[in-house]
């Protein structure tokens, strides 16, 4: 068991519930914060995301799956925000565990109004996002100043499973040099035709990171106008990157080794600011 450094760790009462970030899978990218919260909860309810591994580090507690995968039968969203209450009342300490981040395209939020409102204490437990921590394990920068000053997170479906009706392609295909998707594998077609028709590139490069941060992560390099089929012969979970930005994994993939030095085509610059 690993020991925690001499702090004044907050106390995970009964009756309350934490929603913690599990991160993107590695278990050495766990915070302290939510190791704590492991090492006292009575019972753990988890997403099919989170690594094996990290569920040991509760030995006490009971397990409880809640994990929604696309395409697959999953627990509906309000049985599992009612169950966190029941449990709770029950005088438990819960840890509701979620993959990446739980305010991060993670239904954290909803969780936590359903507790709020039902008078149940919460505690939030920020979680490193598999859309910038996955990316960083591929070698990719999310941002980088030769390359872009902004990055737009979005996700590939809404509460019905379809690409998301309510986003801005045009808007987001002008304004973000880099674009980062979740959950975006099924409807990839429709997410690459939108944005060639917002004016972006076909040869702009993508990179499609699965299993990110785990001994299972593949790196699928390709461009926009072939990511529909790219993107059809990857298993999911999966995180796309859209941008110049994939190019620097030629440096930077730290895992495998680079290949190019300045892949972007500009010398390394002298200062660091």
């Amino acid at each position: 068991m690993v020991e925690l450094p001499s702090f004044d760790w907050p106390r995970f009462l009964p009756g309350w519930v934490w929603l913690v970030g599990a991160g993107p899978g590695d278990p050495g990218l766990l915070t302290l914060h939510a190791l704590n919260a492991l090492r006292q909860a009575d019972v753990v309810v988890y997403d099919a995301l989170v690594e094996p591994a990290i569920l040991d580090w509760a030995p006490g507690a009971e397990r409880v799956h809640a994990g929604k995968r696309g395409g697959k039968p999953s627990p509906l969203q309000r049985d599992i925000s009612l169950r966190l209450v029941e449990l709770a009342r029950e005088g438990r300490r819960v840890l509701r565990l979620k993959g990446g981040d739980p305010f991060v395209f993670g239904r954290g939020g909803e969780e936590g109004q359903t507790l709020v409102a039902h008078g149940v204490p919460i505690r939030v437990v920020p979680g490193i996002s598999a859309g910038i921590g996955g990316l960083a394990y591929a070698g990719i920068p999310v941002t980088h100043r030769d390359v872009n000053q902004s990055v737009t997170f979005v996700t590939g479906h809404d509460q019905t499973g379809q690409a998301p009706s309510s986003l801005d392609w045009q808007a987001i295909a002008r304004a973000s040099e880099v674009i980062v998707v979740y959950m975006g594998l099924k409807h990839a077609a429709r997410i690459a035709a939108e944005l060639m028709a917002a004016g972006r590139e076909g040869s702009e490069p993508v990179a499609i990171v699965t299993d990110a941060t785990t001994p299972r992560q593949r790196v699928l390099e390709t461009v926009l106008a072939r990511l529909p089929e790219d993107a059809a012969r990857v298993e999911p979970p999966a995180i796309l990157c859209i941008g110049r930005n994939v190019l620097l994994r030629q440096v930077l993939d730290w895992r495998e080794g680079g290949r190019d030095a300045d892949p972007l085509g500009t010398r390394a610059r002298p200062d660091s600011a």
